[in-house]
């Protein structure tokens, strides 16, 4: 069985990867278009491979596809008859243009698109609400003291709205387990604006999205795979470009020889250092589109680098970063 981190102070485990379900959207609305629609046979088997090979939770959100994702996440964990102790369920609110109010008046939305899957850890997805975030997690703690919801975490948090949220969820007793940030060998910066120190201080885990730089750290795009017949807007990122490939070309060399050392893919290795970094402090949810892959991130967790590993991969991450930032 993998090893789990404990999310927080909550009484949560998670295995250091879970699936992010953005994938899962049927290309439905603004943020599900990002992806081709993945036929639910295929989601349904990506949930079975990946609950198969240890991985024990699931991260998706209501703006995913406007619900599609998690209509597609429990008509897979239906249709396989797995029981929700098996697994874990992380689910985010969308704040844009709303007041915290619409976190219990939209609640029961979630749980409709769910299939009456109850809600592990509930996010506040991004920090735009019309309501302080003081009013924000005071409406999530009351889930969570009705019962309907476990945990309470957020997405996208500066230092000092961490810290609002988790003053004010203090002061019901409960902790803010989480704080869901973009974190991969290229991009650092919680490492560098206090977000990563703040969290260890108070006790918040770490849930790293885009792990692999949006299929960047793969190394695929850096061999003959043509970024112009990609779909979404990657095709359109200066670090997809000619430029940002030979900027980050070293990285993915090294990934590679560290790779062969381990009879690991790149991706495998970019996963293991995400989550070995910085301890049990942060856990990662690639997605997946096939079930391939699906097996490939399940198996990173096998990986176990080395100390001198893990700083070699760091310090030629921080030169590609560098050399990313001359390209802005």
């Amino acid at each position: 069985m993998p090893t789990t981190y404990p999310l927080g102070k909550t009484s949560l485990s998670v295995t250091p990867i879970g699936l992010g379900c953005w994938q899962f959207s049927r290309s439905r609305g603004l943020a599900g278009g990002y992806w081709a629609a993945v036929p639910q046979e295929t989601v349904q088997e990506i949930v079975r491979v990946t609950l198969e090979a240890g991985i024990n939770w699931f991260d998706t959100a209501e703006v995913y596809g406007n619900g599609a994702s998690e209509q597609s996440l429990a008509a897979a964990l239906r249709a396989l008859g797995v029981e929700h102790d098996r697994y874990l369920i992380a689910d985010k609110w969308f704040p844009a243009f709303r007041f915290a109010s619409s976190i219990q008046k939209t609640f029961p939305a979630r749980q409709r698109a769910l299939d009456g899957i109850s809600i592990d850890l509930y996010q506040i997805h991004q920090p735009f609400s019309f309501s302080s975030v003081e009013t924000q997690v005071a409406r999530m703690g009351e889930l969570v003291r009705q019962g309907l919801v476990r945990a309470v975490g957020v997405s996208n948090f500066n230092v000092e709205r961490m810290r609002r949220a988790h003053a004010r969820l203090s002061l019901e007793g409960l902790p803010l387990a989480t704080n869901q940030m973009r974190f991969s060998l290229l991009d650092r910066e919680i490492e560098r604006n206090g977000v990563l120190d703040a969290a260890r201080e108070m006790g918040v885990s770490i849930i790293a999205y885009s792990p692999l730089a949006q299929g960047l750290l793969t190394g695929k795009f850096h061999g003959d795979e043509d970024i112009a017949t990609r779909r979404g807007p990657r095709k359109w990122l200066k670090r997809f470009k000619p430029d940002g490939l030979a900027a980050t070309r070293p990285l993915v060399e090294v990934l590679r020889e560290v790779a062969a050392v381990h009879d690991a893919s790149p991706a495998q290795v970019a996963l293991a250092w995400v989550t070995q970094r910085h301890g049990e402090m942060v856990v990662a949810i690639p997605g997946a589109s096939s079930v391939e892959q699906a097996r490939s991130n399940a198996e990173a967790m096998s990986i176990r680098l080395s100390n001198e590993e893990l700083d070699r991969l760091g310090d030629v991450a921080t030169e590609a970063e560098r050399a990313l930032k001359k390209l802005d």
